[in-house]
């Protein structure tokens, strides 16, 4: 029986054009960027190439973009480095109840640190209501951080409407945009945006590898202390093989973008119609209009995730509950919790697919079989 990879917003596998282009650089470009010699010099013009070409994927200016150890370390700069550098101006920030937990960790510790953080719900739609965006805002709120989709369901969040609301308050405004990069058109000065956050692995890049905008109007305070790489708010010699691979992933999914997009939709759609034919009951997690291609979330009702999952396993077929960064837990999907209650048993029977490269219709069709099984064995 083939194994099937539906867990793509866990991570995805590294496309091969990327591991073509990082192989000769282990060998090639091994300097230290902030060396002066020729070595040092060969391997800052390639840190200087990816940069720009990471900046020019989201509208941005090269010198706008910090790298990073990947997305939870660009979101704990983003919050924690910002909210410390601009405490004299407030103390208050805003986010939402469904963040990754980078964020709401970050916000967390923030609490312990003497600032107020207002968490803001969402409704059963997946998304946050910008009128409570708007009602939340204080005259000391120096935050607003807002993910442009959501990890768990896919739903797409007001981001240019936030953007808007923002333009006139002193607040800065990040978005984690982890699971939306590389799927949907970013231009960060058009939209508003202050800090944004992408990683590598989420688009058949590297692990390991991150990047952080700040906008060039910013001030962030650093988290490590040791050197002064990237602007003297990521110390530490940078991952360049990682970045040269990112930047190569950036590359591939700006010329592929609209064909995943098309590509994607029809995986979708031929999964959820697949599950139709097998007449078995479920429903979509969130409004799936503000949804992005490559995620569906799924509650069967009668079941139980823990059950679903290990069947799911035992058929060949990589799915989760939920963020990998909560993995291991047995709790409820604390994002369909706050869609749709705590007691609610949509959160103890959704299970998270997501499509990307490597699948066919074929495929997705073989794996929507596979599951109607299931589901019609658990629920007999």
């Amino acid at each position: 029986m083939e194994a099937i990879y539906l867990d793509h917003a866990a991570t995805t596998p590294i496309h091969p054009e990327v591991v073509k282009t990082m192989y000769p650089a282990y060998h090639d470009i091994f300097g230290n960027p902030s060396s002066i010699h020729a070595f040092g010099r060969k391997a800052r013009h390639q840190l200087d190439e990816s940069r720009a070409i990471v900046a020019q994927s989201l509208g941005a200016h090269e010198r706008e973009i910090i790298f990073t150890s990947g997305g939870t370390e660009a979101d704990n700069l983003a919050l924690i480095g910002l909210a410390f550098a601009q405490a004299s101006k407030g103390k208050h920030i805003i986010t939402t109840v469904q963040e990754h937990q980078a964020v709401l960790q970050s916000a967390n510790y923030l609490e312990t640190m003497g600032f107020d953080v207002t968490y803001l719900s969402v409704d059963a739609s997946g998304s946050v209501a910008i009128e409570d965006i708007r009602n939340a805002l204080r005259d000391d709120t120096i935050i607003v951080s807002v993910m442009y989709a959501n990890n768990e369901t896919g739903i797409l969040q007001p981001i240019e409407a936030i953007g808007q609301l923002l333009k006139d308050h002193q607040a800065y405004f990040h978005t984690d945009a982890v699971q939306a990069y590389g799927l949907i058109e970013i231009n960060v000065k058009q939209l508003g945006i202050d800090l944004l956050t992408v990683s590598s692995h989420k688009i058949n890049g590297p692990k390991g590898v991150g990047a952080l905008y700040v906008a060039d109007h910013i001030n962030i305070k650093t988290l490590q202390h040791g050197g002064n790489q990237e602007k003297q708010k990521r110390p530490g010699t940078e991952n360049l093989i990682g970045i040269i691979g990112f930047s190569r992933a950036v590359e591939i999914m700006q010329h592929e973008r609209k064909t995943r997009q098309t590509t994607y939709q029809q995986y979708k759609k031929t999964f959820i119609d697949r599950l139709n034919d097998h007449h078995i009951t479920f429903t979509l997690n969130g409004n799936q209009e503000l949804a992005i291609d490559s995620i569906v979330n799924i509650s069967f009702p009668g079941t139980q995730v823990e059950t679903l999952l290990m069947n799911i396993d035992l058929a060949h077929i990589a799915a989760s509950s939920g963020s990998a960064c909560t993995a291991g837990s047995l709790e409820p999907s604390y994002v369909l919790s706050e869609m749709f209650g705590q007691h609610d048993e949509t959160s103890l029977n959704s299970i998270r697919f997501s499509f990307g490269m490597g699948l066919s219709i074929d495929i997705v069709e073989e794996a929507a079989d596979r599951i109607a099984q299931i589901i019609k064995r658990l629920t007999r």
